[in-house]
């Protein structure tokens, strides 16, 4: 697969986020950072939210996770490390104030493999700003490669002299400590590891003119949403009445919390609420109230509750879960149905080894397999795992496809240069274009039975061993 063609896709794929002729996505919704991962590249998440201090200053509070195995590490005197430089920039969207933070870093790394951890540097940055609102951009350079990464947020703060009242982002963060005086940590991405021990949101309202008291309303919100693995190629396609259509059902969700606090004091109140952790799926937490005109005010944080070391595959459940491609659907449900870790992981091995033969071979199957499972988590997640995804199926079965077209609603992904080829074109296609309601991509393969050959000769490749040296 042609390094260019393959960087070429996931531009491609990543500029679909942006597609759309309606309002694709509410601007009071904040969802955290996705993956967006590229090969070869610093893979940075990000999160801001502006503030005003106990003394009224502006602030702009901006965290940076920098994933370990996405950077280039050199040995000094047994020492494992990588050169980072990272540029904060903010600039006032409407006026000419900015500001620029620059740091250097020396990230080091006991683990060997560091080229394969999901484990994250954290850098918190907070900065003195004016009243406004601003762009924030964050790049990451490894010193090393060259290469360099961004991704952008908006902070918006709130003037104190202004009688306007105000609601900022709400910021997600998290524990693992069960103790009461453990700290909590930003949340930079949607996704939300389940190994948590508790959630907690946070944001600031600002009102100077205390006529009548305040009351801001919050509420707990869990979406119903599609978590089942694609359906094999063959199979007919999704009624447009089923949830996997839909992909996720944001216009009914199901109230699990809601609270209304009264604000008899006036400036700006720093508000937190703290959540048990919650069980997988979708989320929204969202406040409102209303200004001194009747206006609502409102603000959101969006999440979902997924496995323990997501994006990665790690744990026995996470290994085994994925096999469902590869399996009968029968005897994958009766491995899931294993709840020991260990009889369960000697149940994942035997599957490997009994198909593949040769005990090496099997090792360079099970990694390139596994591989593509977290790839593809880092680039089509939406509401569910990026391997659950149509996309995320083929993309493990084949790989990469050869050529890539996008049209308004559909992909086409080639592994043939016979652009015609029906056995090895797949075409995708959203049902809804993105907006409020539909704020996640949802592209469903069109299938047809004619598959079914397609896919077996794949899956026999994968159980063979022949992946290693014929893709498709």
């Amino acid at each position: 697969m042609n390094r260019k063609i393959y960087h070429l896709l996931i531009i491609i794929l990543l500029s679909v986020y942006a597609a759309g002729c309606v309002r694709s996505a509410n601007p009071d919704v904040e969802r955290g950072s996705f993956f967006q991962f590229r090969d070869g590249y610093p893979e940075i998440r990000m999160s801001s939210i502006g503030l005003l201090s106990e003394t009224d200053e502006a602030l702009i509070n901006v965290t940076t996770d920098i994933v370990l195995g996405s950077l280039i590490y050199s040995t000094h005197d047994n020492i494992r490390s990588a050169d980072v430089t990272l540029e904060i920039r903010i600039l006032e969207i409407e006026g000419d104030f900015s500001r620029n933070v620059r740091r250097d870093f020396s990230v080091e790394s006991s683990f060997e493999g560091s080229h394969l951890s999901q484990d994250v540097f954290t850098h918190n940055e907070e900065i003195e700003v004016k009243p406004g609102t601003f762009e924030v951009q964050v790049s990451v350079l490894d010193r090393s490669s060259g290469r360099a990464s961004t991704r952008r947020a908006e902070a918006d703060i709130p003037d104190p002299e202004n009688p306007e009242i105000s609601i900022t982002t709400v910021r997600l963060l998290g524990k693992s400590d069960p103790d009461e005086s453990a700290p909590f940590f930003p949340i930079t991405t949607y996704t939300v590891s389940n190994t948590l021990d508790s959630l907690k949101f946070m944001f600031q309202v600002t009102n100077n003119d205390m006529d009548d008291p305040l009351e801001i309303n919050s509420r707990l919100l869990k979406f119903r949403a599609d978590d089942t693995a694609a359906r094999p190629m063959n199979f007919n396609n999704y009624s447009p009445s089923t949830l996997p259509y839909i992909g996720v059902d944001m216009r009914n969700p199901t109230e699990v919390d809601a609270v209304t606090r009264r604000l008899d004091q006036p400036g700006s109140v720093l508000i937190e609420f703290r959540y048990a952790m919650l069980e997988r799926g979708n989320y929204r937490f969202e406040v409102e109230t209303t200004d001194e005109s009747g206006e609502r005010l409102y603000k959101a944080r969006d999440f979902a509750i997924m496995s323990e070391n997501y994006p990665a595959v790690v744990s026995p459940v996470e290994l085994a879960e994925p096999l469902i491609y590869l399996m009968d659907r029968r005897d994958h449900e009766r491995m899931m149905q294993i709840q020991d870790p260990d009889s369960l992981k000697e149940a994942i091995d035997r599957f490997w080894l009994t198909n593949v033969g040769n005990m090496n071979q099997a090792k360079a199957v099970i990694s390139l397999y596994y591989e593509r499972v977290e790839q593809a988590n880092k680039q089509f997640t939406t509401f569910k795992e990026g391997w659950k995804t149509d996309l995320g199926m083929v993309y493990i079965l084949f790989g990469p496809p050869w050529y890539v077209d996008r049209f308004l609603n559909t992909f086409i992904w080639s592994y043939s240069y016979d652009r015609s080829d029906p056995r090895y074109n797949f075409t995708f296609e959203r049902p809804n274009m993105r907006n409020e309601f539909f704020p996640f991509d949802n592209y469903l393969l069109q299938r047809n039975q004619g598959y079914f050959n397609v896919q077996y000769r794949q899956i026999q490749l994968w159980l063979t061993g022949g992946i290693l040296t014929t893709r498709i």
